[in-house]
Formats: structure tokens, C-alpha cells, sequence
């Protein structure tokens, strides 16, 4: 049995199409055909839905393919860890993360690539249950997610900060004059806020609903540089997490006030694959990881702009 079979049926059970899968693998469509037929005949089952198209794979395929998946994996892990006793850390770590935390994960890369600059990083932003599939599936090797909201299933989880909230108002507005705002005043401001569908926005709609406040957005966008380009082209609000101040500067004439803490707060992190990761860059990671402060950088981030004007 030939990993390059295996190769070719995970970019198959990938693309969907056989076409679109044998570009992925850099050979012709024929080739990659022979190549499944091949393993299925090494296996002894069918592995693809026979048809003129590619129809899906069978449950004996599906079985194939989740073995498949964890090989191509421990081959990577093979040569990360070669290469790490050879003296230098190389290899691709492969991040999802939540378009929410990713102003933040500068925070988490820059410190592993100091210290090990032969890593190379692929970041893609995905929603947490994307992330949970792509983990299961070995198409990535860590999270950036809510680790206590939406459901990962069984993975590893590494805190890293606890969410806050902040209010993104403009300073000749109505409550520009302020330091502070409640959560129900907040709610009686023009918005501009993230889609309902996005994990963010159903938390502070959470937090709205916790004092009985209603808010229709003048603006929803699944995009965090969307919302702050409409709070300076529109003079809108916007309730922000806080972490979003390390990497991005408030708007022309706004202001930061601060909020009051919600009944339930929910913490940032990373997942992994089950109890322990395999991947040696994701252990490198975590144990990098482990001796920050990453939740004191981003509060004295915040609070060096919280009722600060530009």
C-alpha cells in the first residue's frame, strides 16, 4: 500500500471531484483514478461510489479514509520530529481560528517563531465547528476559538484570556462625554455589530438579553474590518472585545468607554486533538505558550485605550 493512495483519496474525499483532486496531487486525472482503484484492489473493498462523477465514497471508503488522514498526519509528525533532532524546529503549523481572535494571533505565532525561525505558519479563519471537523480530520493542528461556548467535542483545551467588552462610540456623540456605559445603554446606540450567525454576536446578544435590552444594528458584517471602517465612515458604535485593541487603533474621532462585566464571561484559547497532541510543532506551541502572560498583555493593551480620543 502506497501513502501516495492515500494521498490521493484524502484529496478526493477534499475537492469532491476527480478533476480538482488530481491538480491538488500534481498528477493527471487518470493517474489518480488508477491510483484509487489500486488501493482498492490492495484493500479488497470499493472505496469510491462507482458513477460517471464523483457520487462520495462508500462506509468501507469513509473507514479508508479517516486511517488515511491520521498517516499522512504521522508522516508530517515524522519529519518535524527528525528535523527538530537535528537541532532546528522546521515544518508548517496549521492554525484555525475564529475571525474574532484573529487580530490576536500574532500573540501566539510570534513568540514560537522567535524562538524557532525555520516554522513556517498557515492561518485560516474558520468557525469553531469548522475547526473541531478540520482538528478531527487532521487538516489542521490548532484552534483559536471560544473554549466554553459552542460545542468542540473531544479536544484538548489551553486557556489563554478571559473575553471583555468595550464600547467604540464617537467622542461628539451622545455618550462621548462618558468613562463608562451600561450594557442597556449601549443597547439605545446606532450599532454596528457582526452577523447573528457569528459565535461573537451570539454572546453579546446573550449579554443584551441579560438586562432586557433590544438592539437592532444599523450595520451587520461578518468581517471585524468592516466594522471598524462603518464606525468612522457612518459614526457608529460598536461593542468590541478587547483583545481587538492590540491590533487594531480606534477610529478617527471616537472613543473607548468601559463596560460592565457580564454575569457569564467567556474564555479564548486554543484546542488540540484529543488528550495530547501528536504534532511536535503543536507541543512546541503550547509549551511556548505556557510561559506568557498573554491575558496581562492584552489588559494593559486595553487599558492604555480605553477612554482614550483620537
Amino acid at each position: 500500500m502506497l501513502l501516495r493512495q492515500m494521498e490521493y483519496l484524502v484529496a478526493l474525499a477534499h475537492e469532491q471531484h476527480f478533476g480538482r483532486a488530481a491538480q491538488a496531487c500534481h498528477v493527471t486525472q487518470p493517474a489518480l483514478s488508477a491510483g484509487i482503484r489500486k488501493l482498492e484492489s490492495e484493500l479488497r473493498v470499493q472505496i469510491v461510489e462507482r458513477g460517471q462523477r464523483f457520487a462520495g465514497l462508500t462506509a468501507e471508503g469513509a473507514e479508508v479514509l479517516q486511517w488515511a488522514q491520521r498517516m499522512i498526519a504521522e508522516r508530517e509528525q515524522l519529519h518535524s520530529t527528525l528535523s527538530g533532532m537535528r537541532g532546528g524546529l522546521t515544518g508548517v503549523l496549521r492554525l484555525g481560528a475564529i475571525p474574532t481572535v484573529l487580530a490576536v494571533a500574532s500573540l501566539v505565532t510570534t513568540p514560537l517563531r522567535l524562538r524557532h525561525p525555520m516554522v513556517r505558519f498557515c492561518l485560516e479563519s474558520m468557525s469553531s465547528a469548522e475547526i473541531a471537523t478540520r482538528l478531527n480530520d487532521f487538516d489542521i493542528d490548532v484552534g483559536m476559538t471560544y473554549v466554553d461556548g459552542d460545542p468542540l467535542g473531544r479536544v484538548r483545551v489551553v486557556p489563554l484570556y478571559r473575553e471583555r467588552y468595550l464600547f467604540i462610540t464617537p467622542s461628539d456623540g451622545e455618550f462621548g462625554a462618558r468613562e463608562t456605559i451600561s450594557w442597556a445603554d449601549a443597547a439605545k446606540a446606532p450599532l454596528c455589530l457582526l452577523t447573528p450567525v457569528m459565535q461573537n454576536r451570539r454572546i453579546l446578544d446573550g449579554h443584551f438579553a441579560e438586562v432586557d435590552a433590544r438592539i437592532e444594528p444599523v450595520v451587520e458584517t461578518d468581517t471585524v474590518s468592516a466594522i471598524y471602517a462603518h464606525l468612522e465612515s457612518m459614526g457608529l458604535s460598536s461593542v468590541v472585545p478587547h483583545a481587538w485593541l492590540h491590533s487594531f487603533d480606534i477610529p478617527r474621532g471616537a472613543r473607548v468607554l468601559t463596560m460592565p462585566q457580564p454575569r457569564r464571561s467567556f474564555h479564548v484559547g486554543l484546542v488540540l486533538p484529543g488528550k495530547d497532541s501528536r504534532s511536535i510543532l503543536a507541543r512546541t506551541l503550547v509549551d511556548t505558550i505556557g510561559e506568557l502572560d498573554i491575558a496581562g498583555e492584552l489588559d494593559r493593551r486595553s487599558a492604555s485605550r480605553s477612554t482614550a480620543e483620537f
